[in-house]
């Protein structure tokens, strides 16, 4: 028996005393708006720490502070993708896609990634060559002050979009914020390459910007698994446990199994079986799991649709619907699982 809830959105009254609404578009809208919002405010001020830092690389020559400066345009690029995932989720579910858009989400993810490491070849080339070819750079207090601008520019920018990713559970918002975080420092690592060059040291704005470049491919990995992660429909063990917990817990539930979960874009997709009394009728046993559901949903804000097969408790699990090896219209020996 399967209770397959496509369409979760009616109303519920409880003893506690509050009205809600449980849907499979509405909080997807709601967070997708807001994820929208996040990004076009990240975008603006991205793009106004780059500029000012573009003007000093112009007058100054500094390779270093160069290479922070393609990581922050590169970085603000990044908005664009995740701009266009967020439409998409947005969109209804259609006869074709009848799981929604939130894969592109994931496919946005990808894009950040490799964009991300695109900026730190970009960077690493043209630090390798300056090494080569030292040049001198000048006004180096510009230098300094346009290091300082990037870093609270980037660090403002990541508050922003770790704060709002994890509110929605975007993972592609939140690698995005962690990258701004990582270009902060590394916006400030540039300071100490002007100091080195002020020392006398004029190799000293190169290496920092190696030092970048190394920083930034850590940020490839990092972002790389999770986003990775994601797209091959991998989930927190923590999350499987969290719903074998909530659905074990609803009265007249004797059995949690076959928990499994993926991730559409921030939005979770989760299927169980549950096994109750053989005796109970469909209806009996269609209530239980639609308070399991109503836990599910309570529990786990990001969840937007469970689908719950019920066992009776002596054939619990999937093990017991594997259909044993027959013949049947002439075709070969053959087994279901």
């Amino acid at each position: 028996m399967h209770d397959d809830p496509h369409d979760h959105g009616h109303d519920h009254a409880h003893a506690h005393g509050h009205d809600h609404t449980h849907g499979v578009v509405d909080p997807s809208i709601a967070t997708t708006g807001r994820g929208l919002w996040a990004i076009k405010w990240s975008f603006i001020g991205l793009m106004a720490t780059a500029a000012v830092q573009l003007v000093v690389v112009v007058v100054s020559g500094s390779v270093a502070l160069l290479a922070d400066t393609i990581h922050n345009f590169g970085d603000a690029a990044t908005a664009i993708p995740l701009a266009v995932a967020f439409w998409f989720a947005r969109r209804k579910p259609s006869r074709r896609f009848t799981f929604g858009y939130g894969r592109v989400e994931d496919l946005a993810g990808v894009a950040i990634v490799l964009t991300i490491l695109a900026s730190a070849i970009i960077a690493g080339y043209q630090s390798i060559q300056r090494l080569l070819d030292p040049q001198d750079i000048s006004h180096l207090g510009a230098v300094v002050a346009a290091s300082i601008i990037g870093f609270l520019g980037n660090e403002a920018v990541a508050i922003f979009r770790i704060r709002v990713g994890r509110e929605i559970n975007s993972a592609a918002l939140i690698a995005d914020g962690y990258h701004a975080r990582i270009d902060g420092w590394t916006s400030l690592a540039v300071l100490f390459g002007a100091v080195g060059v002020w020392l006398g040291y004029p190799l000293a704005d190169p290496i920092v910007g190696l030092l970048i470049t190394a920083a930034i491919f850590g940020i490839v990995i990092q972002s790389g698994k999770s986003i990775f992660i994601r797209v091959l429909d991998g989930a927190e063990p923590r999350i499987i446990d969290e719903i074998r917990h909530a659905a074990g817990h609803v009265a007249q539930v004797r059995d949690v199994t076959d928990v499994r979960a993926r991730w559409l874009g921030h939005r979770l997709h989760a299927e169980l079986n549950i096994a109750v009394d053989p005796q109970l009728t469909i209806s009996q046993a269609h209530a239980i799991a639609g308070e399991v559901r109503h836990q599910l949903l309570h529990r786990l804000d990001y969840l937007s649709l469970v689908v719950i097969h019920v066992d009776p408790a002596d054939q619990s699990g999937e093990r017991h619907h594997r259909i044993d090896e027959h013949a049947h219209d002439g075709l070969p020996v053959h087994s279901h699982a």
